[in-house]
């Protein structure tokens, strides 16, 4: 998930030329979510340099690398794109001969519906979606997802609404009171009428808000849980909900690309980041949990009982795992958030 804009087509070309080199890796990733210590350290250890390009979406990765001709090694998408990932033949079963600290991911970690044993895929980080809200502005209950999609007075105007399709409907459609990859059509109908008519109330869609939000250009939004952490460590006055109706739990998984110029390269990182000292590094930069076992002792003090990752026991309660939906539901969810974005 839960990410900065892209570093443009300038910086796609310069990558791409880079793929035949030695002792480079190109890693595609999600914007403003790779720890620079991270990188630093693995060239360091390795000598192998990672090139990093920024995507903004699931649904821009993907049609990145399927368009093919990319140059990148890597790409870290969220569980309910993994499978799709695996079952066109875009990446390929991690070498276990090389990425020997795979016995490190945490064992809830493993037997995972969208990678069974993890053949392909490494976690990468882990979180939620949910509600960042302005305390000094608003004075209701965060942990409601109406905070979007039926605004008080005082936040009109003043929200931003990440456009992740995926993690926006889910938030809609369980306060519309249905469940993940539903067809029900009155469901449906309702969450489209409901977010049209919200988006009116709304100043932005945008992902990399996490400095807009600490300045206070932002009153609400739809968020993820770690960079609303980043945020709230800028301006005390920024608190996360999770709404009660229901809310996104996530998991970003690392993996090898089957057109890879540099495959044992990039099979190496993926090893490296399974260190649980070099996991926490990505959780320290990016402010959410990782998925691999004994890093928790490598994680800044400030990580251990954040409200953005720590919540009481109801609260985490109302959390999905995201699934993988059908084609038809796809369809129907563009259909839909293509008349919001208009």
């Amino acid at each position: 998930m839960k990410r900065h804009l892209t570093l443009g087509l300038a910086a796609l070309l310069a990558t791409s030329g880079l793929v035949h080199a030695e002792g480079v890796v190109n890693l595609y990733n999600w914007g403003n979510y790779t720890s620079p210590e991270l990188l630093e350290k693995f060239e360091a250890e390795t000598g192998i340099k990672v090139n990093v390009t920024d995507y903004d979406s699931n649904d821009t990765a993907l049609a990145r690398i399927r368009q093919g001709g990319h140059g990148f090694d890597i790409v870290v998408p969220s569980n309910s794109y993994t499978q799709t990932w695996i079952n066109e033949g875009l990446v390929v079963p991690l070498d276990k001969s090389i990425v020997t600290n795979h016995g490190n991911i945490a064992p809830e970690w493993v037997d995972v519906d969208f990678d069974p044993g993890r053949e392909y895929s490494v976690p990468w980080q882990w979180g939620t979606t949910g509600v960042i809200v302005n305390t000094s502005v608003f004075k209701g209950d965060i942990n409601d997802a109406g905070i979007i999609f039926n605004p008080p007075d005082e936040l009109k105007g003043k929200i931003n609404v990440i456009p992740e399709m995926s993690d926006v409907m889910a938030i809609a459609i369980y306060y519309a009171g249905g469940e993940a990859c539903t067809m029900d059509m009155d469901v449906m109908r309702k969450v489209r009428d409901m977010l049209v008519s919200a988006k009116a109330h709304w100043k932005a869609l945008d992902y990399g808000t996490v400095d807009a939000h600490a300045a206070g250009d932002f009153s609400a939004g739809i968020y993820w849980n770690g960079a609303t952490m980043r945020a709230r460590l800028q301006n005390e006055d920024l608190a996360y909900g999770y709404p009660t109706t229901g809310y996104p739990i996530w998991m970003d998984s690392a993996m090898v690309l089957a057109d890879a110029q540099n495959t044992e390269n990039a099979m190496t990182f993926i090893n490296f980041i399974l260190e649980p000292e070099n996991a926490a590094m990505i959780s320290n930069f990016a402010r959410y949990a990782n998925g691999v076992t004994g890093s928790e002792e490598f994680m800044d003090e400030v990580m251990r009982n954040a409200p953005e990752i720590v919540a009481a026991p109801e609260l985490m309660a109302a959390g999905r795992f995201s699934p993988a939906c059908s084609q038809e539901v796809n369809d129907l969810q563009s259909q839909i958030w293509t008349e919001v974005l208009q």
